[in-house]
């Protein structure tokens, strides 16, 4: 069973390793964890990201990204925590794929979430649950 001590691991592709350590540590604020020729891993909000250096499709655009099936993110417990990583991604200016909205109005599940996307197009999703027990 899982504990508090230990960590998540989650690999996704990277097309530039510079543009991708700009995003996670410079405008989200992830701690850069270590770094090789072809991946660089991060200290994602306590969890372990690695962004393996992968060929860059011919044809990237945001228009060709949708939201289902794949995306990842966190879940604040703290609505604190939310709003400041939201003001810190426009401060910064985060490329963002959607603006927060609230989801499940009227339902104990409620929720405000907002997602940007990094340089290889990887969506992040970021949410807070009005009821804590909604988190899982």
């Amino acid at each position: 069973m899982r504990e508090s001590r230990d960590v998540f691991h989650l690999a996704v592709p990277a097309y530039d390793l510079d543009e991708t350590v700009d995003f996670y540590v410079t405008q989200l604020g992830c701690g850069l964890a270590r770094r090789y020729e072809d991946r660089v891993t991060f200290d994602f909000f306590g969890d372990q990201l690695v962004c393996h250096l992968s060929p860059r499709p011919e044809r990237l655009a945001i228009q060709d990204v949708a939201m289902y099936p794949r995306h990842f993110g966190v879940t604040f417990r703290e609505r604190v925590d939310f709003e400041a990583l939201y003001s810190l991604c426009h401060q910064r200016n985060v490329p963002f794929f959607a603006e927060v909205c609230e989801r499940f109005q009227g339902l104990v599940e409620v929720h405000s979430a907002f997602v940007v996307h990094d340089p290889a197009l990887n969506l992040l999703e970021f949410k807070h649950y009005a009821d804590h027990r909604m988190m899982y």
